[in-house]
């Protein structure tokens, strides 16, 4: 077995016997396309959505040096045509470029070492081709490949991780998209390589609008083409550990779903659903994945806008934005659509393409945008998301005098975040204000319910005693006709398993005193 070439299936041998969630369907995605002009994939996601499985999955599955057979019968990819034509059957590059970056070597110096080290050991393994001495690395493959009549299948883990770790560095960064050019887009490529599949964070570095290697097949978390089920867990999936575990997928699936990615329109975070399966308990896993102060440095950057946006996010909300732009190269923020676009590259932020809208996908990754936030100078907003507990505490209890006063403090706090001139201004206002209650309850913002919309509704969350909330939302009326509103729309209707648990809330946003007044009342079923 060797260390960058024919490197075995111990790797997938270990996730075998790990808690797996089958996703050998990829590689069948990927036998479709070797020998052909598509054979170059370029598959990027975020940390901990299973770059490094897949890679390792590829591994045990191409490399001839190894029977993998008995790993993949039971899987999915078993069932396909083209599993026995690829099965174990080509010489496989395997390189991890983390490998390489975490070394104690000078960042100019990586580029070298990959060429030598990867080219010493494939000569050893192939010492009948006339290679030279003075051969870099492709010369070296381009005489082995035609001597011995193989093709190679490579594959590269964290591709850019030299373009992330050393990205102010422009000469390393040049000379490592020239030792990929040199692999992947010269003459002799197709008689070298069956495929190539690289995986990492970010897409392929552009250079001015156009990719450094135009010839890979780019699959992100913008653009995940016909690979979406393969980012990360489904629900199906989710549901099938769930009962396996006997945990409960309410609870999975608030924590961990509501990434939308491509078609598939609910794909879980897989490292967060394994973490919490394992430990039997839902938390945040993201804070290993990657450093929250570095999303407090992007999301505080003076562009026009952008505070607005993260403010009407952590609300719930959805914000337009333009991800053709970004040029993939995490040191060029031109733009507050550049911030929003590294954020969905980096798991933070959901994308919906149709849309074209961003958003916070669930309570994991709310709390950890939290603590971004508590990370920047926002002194205002931090304030609304430390107050929102004793809001919604005021709310329960029925004190309509303070809910009025806390909801006149988010407003005073937030004014600069909307024009606050319509109900679904105050309601943006209320989703701040009432952050805390995403702990016990769903919330959900113009509920479709009975005669139409409610403007905000609290349903609690399984095992959380306290009362549903309808809250109807007024600007320049009264608080009394927000509660007859709700009556007369027979919003309660939707929420009839809370029946003889349920509040209903009316605020009104009077313009001319630029006050708050709140109307509660325990609803009475008049059946």
């Amino acid at each position: 077995m060797g260390t960058y070439i024919n490197v075995g299936n111990e790797g997938f041998r270990r996730i075998r016997r790990s808690e797996y969630v089958d996703k050998s369907g990829l590689i069948d995605v990927v036998n479709s396309k070797l020998f052909t002009e598509q054979s170059f994939s370029c598959v990027t996601r975020c940390r901990r959505f299973g770059k490094s499985m897949a890679a390792k999955m590829l591994c045990a599955y191409y490399d001839y040096s190894c029977d993998s057979r008995s790993l993949f019968t039971d899987l999915e990819i078993a069932k396909h045509p083209s599993f026995e034509e690829h099965l174990n059957k080509y010489p496989v590059i395997y390189l991890d470029i983390t490998n390489f970056t975490t070394r104690d070597i000078p960042r100019m110096d990586i580029v070298p070492t990959i060429q030598r080290e990867v080219k010493e050991e494939v000569c050893r393994l192939y010492p009948e081709a006339e290679t030279r001495p003075e051969d870099d690395l492709m010369a070296a493959l381009i005489k082995i490949a035609g001597h011995y009549d193989i093709r190679f299948i490579m594959i590269i883990d964290e591709w850019d991780a030299i373009c992330r770790e050393a990205s102010e560095e422009k000469e390393a960064m040049d000379k490592y998209v020239n030792f990929l050019r040199r692999l992947f887009k010269g003459s002799n490529t197709a008689q070298v390589f069956a495929g190539v599949y690289m995986t990492g964070i970010l897409p392929i570095k552009k250079y001015k609008t156009e990719s450094a290697l135009n010839n890979f097949m780019e699959y992100s978390m913008v653009e995940p083409g016909n690979m979406g089920q393969y980012f990360g867990f489904t629900k199906d999936e989710v549901k099938t550990l769930a009962g396996k575990h006997e945990m409960d997928f309410d609870e999975l699936e608030k924590w961990y779903d509501g990434y939308q990615i491509g078609d598939e329109p609910s794909i879980f975070n897989p490292n967060s659903v394994i973490q919490a399966v394992t430990r039997r308990r839902c938390k945040s896993y993201w804070a290993s994945t990657g450093a929250f102060d570095a999303v407090a440095n992007y999301i505080q950057m003076n562009f026009e806008g952008l505070k607005d946006d993260v403010i009407r996010m952590l609300a719930g909300g959805r914000v337009k934005v333009k991800t053709t732009k970004f040029q993939n190269d995490m040191s060029v923020i031109n733009s507050r659509d550049d911030v929003l676009t590294v954020l969905i590259h980096l798991g933070y932020l959901s994308y919906e393409w149709r849309k074209k809208e961003c958003y916070i996908p669930n309570y994991e990754v709310a709390g950890e945008m939290e603590n971004a936030v508590e990370d920047t100078n926002w002194t205002n907003v931090i304030k609304s998301l430390q107050r929102s507990e004793d809001l919604l505490q005021a709310t329960l209890a029925g004190d309509c005098e303070t809910v009025a006063r806390g909801v006149d403090a988010a407003h005073d706090e937030n004014t600069s975040i909307l024009s606050y001139n319509n109900e679904n201004s105050l309601a943006c206002v209320l989703s701040i204000a009432y952050y805390y209650a995403r702990n016990d309850y769903f919330i959900h913002r113009e509920l479709a319910s009975g005669k139409g919309f409610a403007d905000l509704v609290l349903i609690p969350r399984k095992n959380v005693s306290s009362p549903a909330i309808i809250l109807e939302l007024k600007y320049d009326k009264d608080a009394d006709s927000a509660i007859e509103q709700i009556k007369r729309k027979q919003y309660p209707s939707k929420v009839a398993g809370y029946a003889q648990n349920l509040l209903l809330v009316g605020i009104n946003y009077d313009k001319g005193k630029k006050t708050h007044e709140c109307q509660i009342e325990k609803w009475t079923d008049p059946s």
